[in-house]
């Protein structure tokens, strides 16, 4: 078993799931508008006694390592599972980030909320099959509550 740090490096160095999925069944986008970072997910949904499952996961990212070795991560976590157990990543994805400076939550907020995204536009586009791809935006910002304090007050 490989130790955190192991696995963070190797979650860096090759990262899982990265690029696009042909025929995608969904996508779904996180962003920061503040510096305008963002994470597309691409779902290839599967159905199980009528319960939709990720069968397959992919996603891109404009922006830091950190926003990269997060969406590796979560959607090594997130393929597999049916769509309550990817609501329920999310949401336990978001109270860890909780605990953490504001500035370190934004990058893994953003693929958790790109995964939120593209299981939420799955669904709306079982009852219109034309809803558009869904975007959430963070609530955490990225810059140290020092920097901005600083900026605030220039």
């Amino acid at each position: 078993m490989l130790s955190v740090d192991a696995q963070l490096i190797e979650h860096m160095m090759s990262p899982k799931n990265y690029g696009s999925l042909a025929g995608s069944d969904a996508q779904g986008i996180g962003k920061n508008p503040e510096n305008g970072e963002k994470v597309v997910i691409y779902l290839k949904v599967g159905k199980d006694e009528e319960m939709p499952y990720i069968e397959d996961i992919r996603f891109q990212a404009i922006g830091c390592t950190t926003t990269v070795v997060a969406g590796s991560m979560l959607t090594e976590e997130a393929k597999g599972l049916n769509f309550n157990g990817a609501k329920n990543l999310v949401e336990a994805t978001m109270k860890l980030l909780d605990k953490l400076p504001a500035e370190d939550a934004a990058c893994s907020e953003m693929v958790a909320l790109a995964i939120k995204a593209a299981v939420d536009t799955y669904e709306k586009r079982r009852e219109d099959p034309d809803y558009p791809v869904i975007t959430y935006v963070v609530s955490n910002s990225c810059v140290p509550k020092e920097e901005n304090e600083t900026k605030e007050t220039n």
